[in-house]
């Protein structure tokens, strides 16, 4: 079965308090439903900086037991910050907040950090030359030292390939994976995430030819939806948009037993259904 998750940061987004706990967003995400979470700390711990610093013993031990007196997974403990930053000082210190991810996912049992690919650019802002190989370059030697940190600590790194990012598509990420040589890289699985207004009216292509090339190394599942617009793709929660599930839940079903998948651009008014919907689609999958 499936394993249905939300992103820790679209729970109690309006409901009448503006600042919500990590335990009061895990309470609700549990009361909801839902069986594992993608945790961005900075999205959901205010005023603090996930440096190195704040990456202790102590604020491991804490999310480890809020999570487990839920009775929750978290999925993937997000790090998404640039690893190809054209200034290497910067770039020195990116890194670092990886090492510090990775190692605090390994004192809490999180199997998975993940994050997406980058840009050539100090603004984290698409631009041709994304899809450019000194941009691929530039990501793979910051991406290097990250994976070898994961490998030590027995944790598993895994990339997200973005249309708008340096890992666009599926053969790049699979380059990417080769490259790196090691069985600790996985892939997060967002197929909407593979989608611009280029390839948008090819998406069942698009999207099974990723799932045919890195079913291997998919290791998480993202699920949103998508609605067209103004040159632009709007990501939506899943069943309110444009997306047909049913290929993707078919693929899962019979290649990814139990895989953990969260949803995506949810709130507190669509999320239960947009879980409810695709675990419906889920059994009816053939």
């Amino acid at each position: 079965m499936i394993q249905i998750g939300i992103r820790l940061h679209d729970v109690n987004t309006t409901k009448d308090r503006a600042f919500w706990t990590l335990e009061e967003r895990a309470k609700t995400a549990r009361e909801e439903g839902f069986s594992c979470v993608h945790l961005a700390l900075s999205k959901v711990i205010s005023g603090v900086a996930f440096d190195e610093a704040a990456m202790t013993e102590g604020l491991a031990m804490h999310v480890k037991r809020v999570f487990a007196q839920n009775g929750l997974d978290v999925a993937v403990l997000g790090c998404y910050l640039n690893l190809a930053h054209p200034d290497p000082a910067k770039r020195k210190e990116i890194q670092a907040r990886y090492f510090a991810h990775i190692r605090l996912a390994a004192l809490a049992g999180i199997c998975t950090v993940g994050t997406e690919t980058g840009a050539p650019n100090a603004a984290y802002t698409y631009e041709p030359a994304c899809h450019g190989r000194e941009a691929l370059t530039a990501f793979m030697r910051g991406l290097e030292p990250v994976v070898a940190e994961a490998e030590r600590r027995g944790v598993t790194l895994a990339i997200e390939p973005v249309w708008n990012h340096i890992v666009w598509n599926p053969d790049r990420a699979l380059e990417v994976v080769r490259a790196m040589g090691s069985r600790n890289l996985r892939i997060i699985f967002d197929p909407v995430n593979l989608l611009a207004p280029e390839n948008v009216d090819a998406r069942e292509r698009v999207i099974g030819e990723a799932m045919d090339k890195l079913c291997d190394r998919i290791a998480v599942v993202h699920i949103k939806d998508f609605l067209p617009g103004d040159g632009k793709l709007k990501s939506v929660a899943a069943g309110t948009g444009k997306m047909d599930y049913s290929a993707i839940l078919s693929f899962l079903k019979a290649r990814k037993p139990y895989v953990q998948a969260t949803l995506e651009n949810t709130d507190d008014t669509n999320a239960v259904q947009s879980r409810e919907l695709i675990e419906r689609l889920y059994r009816e999958a053939l």
